[in-house]
């Protein structure tokens, strides 16, 4: 708490230096300003944590230098304070970004605690933002690697982006995915391949449910020429192509269960050998494996052997479906729709409001890549340069799509709950952009991150 710097600007030079000395004797640094002018060199020279801000001032008024400061040190935290406060003066402050304003005179305990609580405002600040840096770094290295990003900003698909940073690092470490069908398990997988030191070296993807039982072992091992009718050349196997890299086993569960054995052989002994050779091949191949079913059904009913399944699941990463995470649809719509949009030559392409509302209350049985669909579908069905419902086909969805929120019965409703609508309403009109929502509300990004924070909103 200590390592708060923190700066007085108050015209009234007893105040100013009282104040100063109680905050130093706590261990702040602590400077002191009587007019804004030197107030805005001192930001120019030291990063101010707080500011605490007298409202009446010379050159220009509080509240003046309060918009400016929030332009322009947005990080930035001001506390309030006036001798002539009321409660428009109040609502003004808290409006333009200020997290505290305090009548004269008062105590200068009552100060530290409220610097106490802005400090763990800021470090909860600081986590959020390393945290976003985290993952964006992430995302552009996916992106950049791979050519996909995974978007959303639900706490469940972060948590997932953070467990592919995490085992990407151990890379020899089995990792077995799991989700329904089209939440995107090739995506994390070509992700944690792209993330680790293997990225340089082969990702080879196999989908065990389209490959015939009689051409698993040859498939998966090699062939020397002439073991078998057919055999006409020497053959790597699926081991060998992806040695020194990634071999994702994409519905590893459908694999016949000589070949189970044989794979699990294989994982142990770290070697193969081609059909129709004696000479071992060493592998060094990192195996990601995936699934769409319940493992734990197939595993009870012997349809997936134990041992094998152990080897496998030494790191689990399961993918929530979408149904689960509705608040990645508004991103995720919106990012098709700009991706296909470019791809068919469509420009300036915009999602109408009551298409978000339908996709909000829809299941996606499909999950992300029924969305994908439903989007490319959109677009090349649209006439003119906006998505509406008729476009999309959103089956046994029977919202109230016509009633815009300004019309709901605000009086039944409390003023918290007010608040909230107004803020997933603006969220909405801004296409899930924070930045341009906070200004169509005419409060401040950080304003809105504590309401954000405050009604357990995630966007």
């Amino acid at each position: 708490m200590n390592s708060l710097k923190i700066l007085v600007l108050d015209d009234e030079k007893v105040f100013r230096d009282e104040i100063r000395e109680f905050l130093e004797n706590e261990g702040f640094k602590v400077f002191a300003a009587g007019k804004p002018s030197e107030a805005f060199l001192i930001f120019q020279e030291f990063e101010i944590d707080i500011l605490i801000l007298d409202l009446r001032l010379p050159e220009m008024d509080g509240f003046a230098v309060l918009e400016q400061i929030k332009a322009n040190y947005p990080e930035t935290e001001v506390i309030m304070i006036t001798g002539h406060g009321d409660m428009d003066a109040v609502i003004q402050a808290m409006r333009l970004g200020a997290v505290e304003f305090f009548p004269k005179p008062f105590r200068l305990l009552d100060m530290k605690a409220a610097i106490r609580r802005t400090r763990r405002f800021l470090d909860v600040s600081q986590r959020l933002k390393e945290v976003n840096t985290s993952l964006s770094i992430i995302a552009k290295d996916l992106k950049d690697s791979v050519g996909y990003e995974i978007i959303g900003k639900s706490k469940s698909i972060q948590q997932v982006i953070e467990l592919m940073r995490k085992v990407a690092q151990a890379e020899n470490t089995s990792v077995l995915i799991t989700g329904e069908s089209g939440t995107g398990k090739e995506l994390v997988a070509r992700g944690i391949h792209s993330l680790s030191s293997r990225k340089n070296a082969p990702f080879y993807a196999v989908n065990c449910s389209a490959i015939p039982d009689t051409l698993f072992e040859s498939e998966f091992f090699g062939h020397k020429k002439g073991t078998f009718t057919g055999a006409i050349d020497d053959k790597a196997g699926w081991f060998e192509i992806a040695n020194g890299g990634t071999l994702f086993l994409d519905e590893i569960v459908e694999m016949i269960p000589t070949m189970q054995s044989k794979l699990l052989r294989v994982l142990e002994e770290r070697k193969v050998r081609r059909l129709g050779s004696s000479v071992d091949v060493n592998i060094d191949v990192r195996i990601i494996a995936a699934t769409n079913q319940n493992v734990q059904e197939l595993l009870a009913s012997n349809r997936f052997r134990n041992d094998l399944y152990y080897r496998l699941n030494s790191f689990e990463i399961a993918i929530p479906p979408l149904r689960e995470r509705p608040d990645d649809i508004p991103p995720l719509l919106n990012y098709y729709c700009e991706v296909l949009s470019k791809r068919m030559n469509k420009k300036n392409i915009a999602i109408d409001e009551m298409v978000l509302r339908a996709a909000m209350a829809y299941p996606f049985p499909g999950n992300v890549r029924e969305l994908r669909n439903m989007v490319e579908r959109a677009l090349i069905l649209a006439e003119g340069n906006r998505l509406t419902l008729r476009d999309f086909a959103f089956a046994g969805i029977t919202p109230d799509l016509e009633t815009p929120l300004e019309t709901i019965e605000e009086t039944t409703l409390d003023l918290e709950e007010i608040e909230k609508r107004t803020i997933l309403r603006a969220l909405e009109k801004t296409g899930y952009k924070k930045a341009d929502a906070a200004t169509l509300l005419n409060i401040t990004r950080q304003s809105l991150d504590r309401r954000l924070e405050k009604y357990n909103l995630v966007i």
